[in-house]
């Protein structure tokens, strides 16, 4: 299994960024798709997930209402679209698996991880 993050980048306050976590090496229709993100001495966190098929969604709180996930089956590749950024969006994101039912919040439950790609914000 395989997962390719990519998009990130340098944005100032208030911009827009859309990361795409391309996936491979298997099904992927039951699994989990998730993105985390991990600011320079601060724990990975949780950002959003999405169950491949049927579309559940679960948001950080942080990010509800700024953030949006969307599938591309065709493209077996899920997208972060991040609007209205903020300096505190700052870190580097990372795109997970898991096998579980529905989104969690609990990176301990993701078995694939992509490399990261950074989103810079300034202000």
């Amino acid at each position: 299994v395989q997962l390719q993050a990519s998009g990130g980048g340098s944005v100032q306050l208030g911009g827009s960024l859309r990361l795409s976590c391309a996936a491979s090496g298997r099904t992927f229709s039951h699994h989990i798709m998730a993105w985390f993100r991990q600011a320079p001495g601060k724990e990975r966190e949780f950002v959003a997930g999405i169950r491949w098929s049927g579309g559940m969604t679960l948001y950080a709180e942080s990010v509800q209402g700024r953030f949006n996930l969307t599938t591309d089956d065709a493209q077996n590749t899920v997208y972060l679209q991040m609007n209205s950024l903020k300096p505190e969006d700052t870190a580097v994101y990372y795109c997970a698996a898991s096998t579980l039912s529905r989104p969690t919040m609990n990176r301990y439950l993701y078995r694939f991880w992509g490399q990261g790609t950074l989103v810079t914000v300034s202000s």
